[in-house]
Formats: C-alpha cells, sequence, structure tokens
C-alpha cells in the first residue's frame, strides 16, 4: 500500500503553493517553507510569512493576506485566518482527520514511508567482556541500541548488528594461568547460588580469585603475562581454554539477551579477537602512511587540536612501547573491515559518554589514513548513567556494580504485584508471563524514555507505576483498547463515516494519530528513541481522554460507534506498532 501523507505534509505543501502564487512571477524562491507548527489556536500555524516579509522589506500583515487569497478552503483546510504578523491558522477538516485515520488503520505500515535511499548501517552495541558477568552499566547500550536497530530496520534500513565483546587482553593469560595452577577451582558453584546458572558463577569466581593473586604475587603477574604471550602466540593448550570461557560467557549472554527481549544473537557477537590478525598490518599502514609516529617507543596518531590539561599533544597510540595493542589498534581494524567487507554507509558507536574523546581521536585517525571516507558516518552516540535513588551511580550496599540480572529481578517482582492486584484472576503461569513482559517493558520504557545523554534514576516501583510516563502504562492503555475492540459487537467494526462530525476529543487524537511517520523520522534523523517515548505517551494520554468523553460501544449511533472504533483500531496499532519499535511488548490482555 503507498504511503498515507500526514495533514501536516498536505496542508505544508498547500501553504507552499499559496505563497509562491502571491509573490510576483519569479521572486518566489526555488523552496518555500511555511514553517508549519501545531497550535492551541487552531489545528496548525504556519509562521514563515514574517521572514519572508521581513527579507523583502514587506508588511508581513499584507503579504499574510495575499497569501490568505490563494488558500481556498477544501477537502483539507476548512477554516484559514491570519493573526497577529502575519501568521496563518489552520483547521482541518473532519472528513480529512476520518480519512487518514482509516487509511493508516488498513496498512500494515500504518502509512509510514520507508526510507528512500536505504543502505548499510552497522551498529555497535553492548559490548560485554568475557568471564564478566553483565551489569547495570551495560543496559543503556543494549536497550538503546536495540531500540535504534529496530527503528532503522523498520524503515528500510539494512543494519549490522556488532556486539564488540571483550575477549582479548591481559586478564586472559591471569585467568588461563589462574586455572592451571588452581585445578580444583574449575568446577560449578552451586547452581542455587546465582539465578543465571553455574558457568557465569563459576568465571565471575575465578576471576576474583585471579585479580587478587595478580595485583599482590608479582611472580603469578609474570607467568600470567607468559600465558598471555603463549594465547597470542596460537598455543593450542591455551587457546583450548580461552574458547571454553568465550563460549560459557557467550551462553550467559545469550540468556540476558533473551530475558531482556533484545535482537542479539551469537552470530552479532564479534570480539577483540577477530581484529588481532589484522593488528600488525593496521600499525604498518599507518606508519607507512605517515599518518602514525614513533614516541618514546610508541606509535602514536597527534591531532593539532586534541591537548592534554598541560597543554601537551595529547596521542592516539595505537601500539604501546612494548609492541602490545589497545582498545585504539583493534577499533581502528574494526572501521577498516566494516567499511570494506561489510560495506557500511554508516556506523554508530552505543558506548558512554566517557569513551566521546576516544571516538573522536579514533574517527579522526581513520579518516585521516583514507580507511573512513567521507561519503561513510560514523558516529558516537554517548548516554549518561544510571543512577541509584540517592542520585550517585547505582551499586549495592557493599558498594558493587549491580548485576543487570538482579536488576530485571527487581523489576519483574515489582511488576508481578502490580499485575496481581490489577488482575487477580489470572493463573500463576500467565501471572510469571506478564510480569516479566511488564517488568522488563518498565526497564526499557525508563531508559529509552529518558534524553540520551541525561542520568536517570532507577526506581522499579515508579517504573511499574499504571499511572503517568512509564512503559507499564503504555501496556495497560493498550490493553484497555484491545478490550473495547474485542467487546464490540460482533455485525459492527470498524468503518469510516467521513460525513460524521468529530468531538473535539476525537479530533485531537485522530490528528496525533497521523503524527506518528513524522516522529518515526525525528528519531531516525536525531538517534533519540526518547522522542517516540513522548509521541507514544501523548497517544496513550489523547486515548484516555477520548475514552472518558466519547463513549465507543454506548454511542448515539451504529456509525458514530463505527467511527470511534476505527480510532481505537489505530490508536491499538501505533502503541503497539511504537511499544515493538522500542523493544516492548504490548500484550493484549493485562
Amino acid at each position: 500500500m503507498p504511503t498515507v501523507p500526514s495533514l501536516a505534509a498536505a496542508v505544508h505543501q498547500r501553504v507552499a503553493d499559496a505563497i509562491t502564487a502571491a509573490l510576483p512571477e519569479g521572486e518566489a524562491p526555488a523552496s518555500v517553507d511555511p514553517q508549519l507548527r501545531r497550535s492551541d489556536r487552531a489545528d496548525f500555524q504556519a509562521n514563515g510569512i514574517l521572514g519572508m516579509a521581513k527579507q523583502r522589506k514587506s508588511n508581513p500583515r499584507e503579504l499574510g493576506a495575499l497569501v490568505l487569497e490563494h488558500l481556498r478552503d477544501d477537502d483539507v483546510i476548512a477554516a484559514r485566518e491570519l493573526s497577529g504578523p502575519g501568521f496563518l491558522n489552520l483547521t482541518i477538516t473532519d472528513s480529512a482527520i476520518t480519512s487518514r485515520v482509516a487509511a493508516r488503520s488498513a496498512d500494515a505500515r500504518l502509512g509510514t514511508p520507508t526510507s528512500q535511499r536505504p543502505g548499510t548501517t552497522v551498529i555497535d552495541y553492548s559490548q560485554p567482556n568475557i568471564a564478566k558477568e553483565m551489569h547495570v552499566g551495560h543496559l543503556r547500550s543494549t536497550i538503546i541500541g536495540d531500540a535504534l536497530t529496530r527503528i532503522l530496520e523498520f524503515g528500510g534500513e539494512k543494519v549490522v548488528r556488532r556486539n564488540h565483546i571483550g575477549d582479548w587482553g591481559t586478564q586472559f593469560g591471569m585467568l588461563i594461568q589462574f586455572l592451571a595452577e588452581h585445578p580444583e577451582q574449575d568446577q560449578d558453584a552451586d547452581p542455587a547460588a546465582e539465578s543465571d546458572g553455574p558457568s557465569m558463577s563459576r568465571l565471575n569466581r575465578i576471576y576474583r580469585a585471579s585479580r587478587v593473586l595478580f595485583d599482590s604475587d608479582p611472580e603469578f603477574t609474570d607467568r600470567s603475562r607468559k600465558r598471555l604471550v603463549a594465547l597470542q602466540s596460537g598455543d593450542p593448550q591455551t587457546l583450548a581454554v580461552w574458547e571454553e570461557m568465550v563460549q560459557e560467557s557467550k551462553r550467559y549472554f545469550e540468556a540476558v539477551y533473551q530475558r531482556l527481549d533484545v535482537l542479539l544473537e551469537d552470530a552479532d557477537a564479534v570480539g577483540e579477537s577477530a581484529y588481532n590478525p589484522m593488528l600488525a598490518q593496521v600499525c604498518e599502514d599507518l606508519e607507512n602512511s605517515g599518518v602514525a609516529v614513533r614516541s618514546e617507543g610508541a606509535l602514536c596518531v597527534f591531532f593539532d587540536d586534541i591537548k592534554d590539561p598541560d597543554g601537551r599533544p595529547l596521542p592516539l597510540i595505537v601500539q604501546k612501547s612494548d609492541g602490545g595493542y589497545g582498545y585504539a589498534t583493534s577499533d581502528l581494524a574494526a572501521i577498516r573491515d566494516r567499511v570494506d567487507v561489510l560495506g557500511a554507509a554508516r556506523m554508530l558507536y552505543v558506548v558512554d559518554a566517557r569513551q566521546a574523546l576516544h571516538f573522536r581521536m579514533v574517527f579522526a585517525a581513520a579518516r585521516r589514513v583514507g580507511w573512513l571516507p567521507e561519503s561513510v558516518d560514523a558516529l558516537h552516540l554517548p548516554f549518561g548513567t544510571v543512577l541509584g535513588k540517592n542520585g550517585k551511580p547505582f551499586k549495592t550496599r557493599s558498594g558493587d556494580t549491580v548485576r543487570l540480572m538482579d536488576l530485571l529481578d527487581e523489576a519483574v517482582d515489582r511488576a508481578r504485584t502490580v499485575v496481581a492486584e490489577k488482575s487477580p484472576h489470572l493463573a500463576e503461569e500467565e501471572l510469571d508471563v506478564r510480569a516479566r513482559q511488564v517488568g522488563v517493558g518498565a526497564v526499557k520504557y525508563a531508559d529509552l524514555s529518558t534524553s540520551r545523554t541525561r542520568d536517570y534514576v532507577f526506581d522499579a516501583d515508579r517504573m511499574v507505576s499504571t499511572t503517568g510516563d512509564t512503559g507499564t502504562y503504555l501496556q495497560y492503555a493498550n490493553a484497555r483498547i484491545q478490550s473495547i475492540l474485542r467487546k464490540a459487537p460482533e455485525d459492527i467494526a470498524p468503518a469510516a463515516h467521513p460525513e460524521i462530525a468529530l468531538e473535539p476529543a476525537e479530533r485531537a487524537l485522530g490528528l496525533l494519530l497521523d503524527e506518528f511517520g513524522e516522529t518515526l523520522a525525528q528519531v531516525t534523523d536525531s538517534y533519540e528513541p526518547h522522542r517516540l517515548c513522548a509521541y507514544l505517551y501523548a497517544v496513550a494520554s489523547a486515548f484516555a481522554t477520548f475514552y472518558e468523553k466519547c463513549p465507543v460501544l454506548k454511542a448515539p449511533s451504529r456509525a458514530v460507534t463505527e467511527n470511534r472504533l476505527l480510532l481505537c483500531r489505530l490508536a491499538g496499532q501505533t502503541l503497539t506498532t511504537g511499544m515493538n519499535l522500542l523493544g516492548i511488548t504490548a500484550p493484549e490482555q493485562l
């Protein structure tokens, strides 16, 4: 089905045409922007005439009046008036609103367009470390990356997910050497000790014990470094132990991703080790091109505009003085691979704000050497921190970082209480399913509804509230809509009756539902999922007002009931589609 143009787009075009017609021949600009906005004085207000009048040194009201003469009432515009210094107030016909609601509801995409120039976007997110449990610090990258992936794919983009896991480096020499010297530690913990299974319990215990020894015993530290050399050299026995750790960790990551209901799969995990064979060539090419130079034994890239607090040039180190490689080296190798092999036209890195300088230098170095052409966008999408109720970074009482699974368990437990109170008739199995959907959805919405770059407080009780700006509120709004649709008599179905006059609450809901496609376009352009959250909350709130003021099943006539059922259906479709794009389940019953 073809794209359904929004009412805003239709009005924009009509006003632009009227402005062009009002200006003397040859004086109209190639592109006319009426600066159309939603208004509380009418449905829309066009403010662009004021600026045009200033440019022409003419009277804005006179120009506005002239434009008004060329703007006719039609099947879209019901009324128009001139106010202030050339502002145009425009009211939409009821029939146009109803017709747009019907057209969007009949389309699986709700009338939204796909990208006219789709490309390949590589999105890097989540990034957990092998042999370490995922914690609250991984929450935002995983959730934001997943939502952006869904939204970009919905818009027609080819998205390649990349989970850049930490599976290489000094800590693996430490872990493998510890196991070689303490084989009694190589056993599963009590399965009841950890809610997410024994494998990560085992690795977590080994990591902590080996770290203590590594930090306190210089001889063990030396043996660990030799073990790392053996790993990097491809020693079969060392590699076998490392591979076992990687697989155990990946199984754990998969369990977390399934619990969190995100799209990441094992095939999306491409660790630092994957780029290890490329690192020597990366350094050689950087040095041969003159982009990187030797400084105090290290291979560095310097930048004129990046200096340390003392004013000295701050380098991007791509090879350490001892010959080792760092994050910058593997990130440069990844860029080269993603552009040359994956054909990326755009690369997005969903990584916390503390890495802003790192990515600024990596991108600049890649562009300088020619691995990142100007035709390819590379963007670091930073995000804020998850805070506790005390306003400080979220920690356990003992000061440890909060485990991600514990955080999800807390939200699901709170949700279970809320769902049980609302629906005491649910069987235990059904209650468990609903509690997971509401709890996980609440966590995701709390994260995504916050502007990406801002911090937010993790408050499970507030997250699962059925009132206010929460994911739970959206889920219950959608469930209410589905209940209305189920209760409609079998012989009455949603249908458009453009001839019926609309109540103010119907108009408000219909106009808002017409903005879905434009909202998605804004999110795609800005990479800010909170804009979609704000829109969905506005839809749920507008529906609540509509439900209160406009009886559906007890409407004054069959035609009005069908019209209002149509509004209900599109509201439900919009909430469901929008929540799914955020990675939030929209159950039809709660």
